[in-house]
Order: C-alpha cells, then sequence, then structure tokens
C-alpha cells in the first residue's frame, strides 16, 4: 500500500503475496480489539502496586503515564492512516530509518509479544487452578494456549468477533465498578460509610512519598498501558483504514482516559492508600468495602478473561509483525504464506510454540514462570516507543518536504514540539529506570537484547546486499 508518508524511493512496502491479508475487520472490532490489548491485568491488579508506592499521588504517574501513551498513539495513527501495513511501526520504522532499523524494532517486538503472550496464559492458569481445586496449572495454560491459537485461525473477521466480546466484558466490568464507586463516594450505598474525597488527602497528604513515590509510581504505571499498538498493526486489516484508523485512535484515547484514570480515583478516594487490601486486589477491595457480594468471584473471574483478551490480540500483532518481517526478506519465507481464508497460519503457529513451551515449564515450576517471563519482557515497550516517535519525526519532516503533509488523513498535534516532547517523557522515564534497581536491570537487558537484534539484521542486510547483482 502506498500512502503520502512514504512517496519517496526510500518507500518500504510490503511485497503483495500470492494470498493476501483479508481486509475484514470492522470499525467497531477494530478499537474493542485495541482496548483488549490495553486494558490488561496492569490496571486489574498491577494499580494496587502503584498506589502502595506512591499514595493517591499514583494519579500524576497515571496521568503522566496517559499523555505519553496518547501521544505516542496519534503519532502511530498517523503513519498507520497513511501507510497501513502489518508490520505497523516496524513497516515505518524501515521507511525513516533504514532496513536494520526496521527490522531490528520488528524481531524486538516480536520477541516481547512471544514473551507477553506465554506470561499473560501463565497468569491466566495460575488464578484458574487457585480458583477451581483439581485443575493443575499447565492443564489450564494448555487449554487457553490450545483455544486461542483456534480463534487466531479462523478468519480475521471471525477474531475480531471474539475479541469484540472479550473485551467488550472487560469495559463492562470496568463501567459497573465505575458507577458503584460513585455511588459510593456520594454516599448512596448503606453498606458503606463515605467519608467524600477526604482519603486524597487524610493519609500523610496527597503525596506521601513526595516526588520520588510519583516517580517510582510511573514506572510501575507505565507499562500497563502496553497493548496500545495493536491498532497500527490490525490498521492492515480493516476496511477503509485511513478514515478507520482515526476514528479508532480518538475513540481509544478517551476511553483509556476514562478507564484507567477514573478506577484509579475511585480506589484511592474510597479507601485509604494504606489499606493492604488495596495492593493485593484493588477492583476486589473496594467492592467489598461496598458489601458487593461476590466480587472476589467475579473479579477473578474478569481479571482471567483480561488476560485471555490480551493473550488474544496479542498473538494476532505477533503473527502478523512476523509475517511482514516475512514478506520483507527478514524471517522464514512460510511465515509469508497466506492461508485461502486470509491468516498467516505458519505466523499464528511459530508465535503461538513459546507458548506452549511454557506448558511444560508450568508443569515442572508453575511458582517460577510468571516472574521470569515478566522480567525477560523488561523495558522494551520504550525501545518501540522511542522508535515510533523518531520515525515520525523523519517521516512527518519527509512529507512536509514534498508537500504531501496537507494531504494526511490524521496529524499528530503541534509538530514538532509534541513529539520532542515524547522523546523527553521517554528519556526522563530511562532516567528515573536507571536509580531503581529492578529497572535498571531490565533496561540494561533490554539494550543488550536489542543491540543484539540490530547487529543481526545488519549482518542480514549485508548478506542480502552484496548477493544484489
Amino acid at each position: 500500500m502506498t500512502d503520502t508518508l512514504a512517496t519517496t524511493p526510500a518507500t518500504t512496502t510490503e511485497p503483495a503475496p500470492r494470498a493476501m491479508l483479508h481486509q475484514a475487520m470492522r470499525p467497531r472490532q477494530l478499537v474493542m480489539m485495541s482496548l483488549g490489548g490495553a486494558i490488561g491485568a496492569g490496571l486489574f491488579v498491577g494499580s494496587g502496586a502503584g498506589i502502595a508506592v506512591a499514595g493517591p499521588a499514583i494519579l500524576v504517574s497515571f496521568l503522566a503515564a496517559a499523555a505519553l501513551v496518547v501521544l505516542i498513539m496519534r503519532m502511530m495513527g498517523e503513519m498507520a492512516a497513511a501507510n497501513p501495513a502489518s508490520g505497523a511501526f516496524s513497516v515505518h520504522a524501515e521507511n525513516a530509518l533504514g532496513s536494520v532499523a526496521g527490522r531490528t524494532i520488528g524481531w524486538l517486538y516480536w520477541i516481547q509479544v512471544v514473551i507477553v503472550i506465554a506470561a499473560e496464559a501463565t497468569g491466566a492458569a495460575a488464578i484458574t487452578a487457585a480458583s477451581i481445586p483439581g485443575i493443575p496449572q499447565w492443564a489450564a495454560a494448555l487449554f487457553f494456549m490450545v483455544v486461542l491459537t483456534g480463534v487466531n485461525l479462523v478468519g480475521v473477521r471471525r477474531f475480531g468477533e471474539v475479541e469484540f466480546w472479550f473485551a467488550a466484558l472487560k469495559i463492562v466490568a470496568i463501567v459497573a465498578f465505575l458507577a458503584i464507586g460513585v455511588a459510593m463516594i456520594a454516599g448512596w450505598v448503606p453498606a458503606f460509610d463515605s467519608t467524600g474525597f477526604a482519603n486524597l488527602t487524610a493519609h500523610g497528604g496527597f503525596a506521601p512519598t513526595g516526588i520520588a513515590g510519583i516517580a517510582a509510581g510511573l514506572l510501575i504505571v507505565v507499562f500497563a498501558f502496553g497493548g496500545t499498538e495493536i491498532i497500527a498493526i490490525a490498521a492492515a486489516e480493516t476496511s477503509d483504514p485511513r478514515r478507520n484508523v482515526g476514528r479508532a485512535v480518538r475513540t481509544l484515547i478517551w476511553r483509556i482516559l476514562v478507564f484507567y484514570i477514573g478506577s484509579v480515583l475511585i480506589m484511592v478516594t474510597v479507601l485509604p492508600w494504606t489499606s493492604e487490601d488495596l495492593v493485593t486486589g484493588p477492583f476486589v477491595a473496594v467492592l467489598n468495602a461496598g458489601a458487593v457480594p461476590g466480587a472476589a468471584a467475579v473479579m477473578t473471574v474478569i481479571v482471567v478473561v483480561a488476560l485471555l483478551s490480551s493473550l488474544n490480540a496479542m498473538l494476532f500483532s505477533a503473527s502478523r509483525m512476523i509475517y511482514s518481517l516475512s514478506q520483507r526478506g527478514s524471517a522464514y519465507p512460510a511465515f509469508g504464506r497466506v492461508a485461502p481464508n486470509g491468516v498467516p497460519r505458519n505466523a499464528v503457529l511459530a508465535s503461538v510454540a513459546f507458548g506452549f513451551v511454557t506448558v511444560a515449564l508450568n508443569y515442572v515450576r508453575p511458582d517460577k514462570v510468571l516472574p521470569l517471563l515478566l522480567n525477560a519482557v523488561g523495558s522494551t515497550i520504550l525501545v518501540l516507543w522511542t522508535f515510533v516517535a523518531v520515525s515520525h519525526l523523519v517521516l512527518r519532516r519527509r512529507a512536509r518536504r514534498d508537500g504531501t503533509e496537507d494531504a494526511l488523513p490524521l496529524k499528530m498535534w503541534g509538530f514538532p514540539y509534541l513529539s520532542y516532547a515524547t522523546l523527553g517523557l521517554l528519556a526522563g522515564i530511562a532516567v528515573l529506570a536507571l536509580f531503581d534497581t529492578a529497572a535498571r536491570t531490565q533496561l540494561i537487558a533490554t539494550g543488550a537484547l536489542t543491540a543484539t537484534i540490530a547487529g543481526a539484521c545488519w549482518l542480514l542486510h549485508r548478506r542480502q546486499t552484496v548477493r544484489q547483482p
């Protein structure tokens, strides 16, 4: 596909295979799939860890992280609407920065997502095994992997419908939580003695741990927004992507702000931030305070659904990325083949393979698998977002120079100032990570992995260049 951002000879596109990916995903499915990737256990469970280190000021951390993600999404949306490709930001980076950069970020993203798939299957299996006696963790993980692999092997419209309802269940749960929380704060729930907004300042002030706590909270919550990039990858399989991507980005932005910020505001308003229950299960803690019957059981189901929804969306994005890499000569050619139903089946199976390996690990050491996988993912999302911002700067300037900027169907606000501000925020988060032991280790590991992939991509590019007549 061609685009206004990619009108120079340096443009990279994906060669047309014998069978094509189908542009069958509906706009509502595109929006909900992106929400499914973004709203996962990071909100339902991980927000409690942020509250524990920052207190009510975790709202500032979430606002900063949300602002960063909104800017990144707008950049990705601009590039995806102009050049919808299954490789998304990998293709855009190749157009902007060259073959090595594009392939490096493509492989880094694929590795990250494959690990996340395994981690989410493990997390969902662990919760299921703990909730239903007699079900081994490995068996639950195997069941989830088999079912969602099957979902990803059907046509994209059917896949999109499954993900639509997965995400819809999460959204209904969040909306219900927000409604119950507002009723509790307003004093409309007889079983709860409301203190209004006093909890925001009553226990050491709004920011009881100061700027350091807000910074530590930012390091925790920023990774909860990973998954929003799926909207750029799925753009290639939606009808009229130039129109639908822009609509989806605008819708997704305000929904993420309302769901994330609104949920956390309810948590720190209803209960003191010092409550131990908030750390272990913030949603359940609030609902229990309001004497909502069956709150723990309901939220257990919702968290499992959230993990499986995210797993489903991530498997889609991983398969499309390695498909794109294959189309550009950077992965095994078989991964670029498309079945008659428009699904790159080999790419799906390659992307899910590591998840099945973790089933065996769940059988051997079920208590060690999830922490190991989460640490391995590290800070790759920061590298990805940095590539997105730099690629956008280059491509937008190229469009301005070529006189095609006005034809862009979706534009980043305040260019180039907000683009530079985004890079500044990313650099600030990286600096903060250097002062946190766990985050520093992950950042160094991510840097080493990125350098290794870049070296391999450079060698491949050099060999392919030498072979050309």
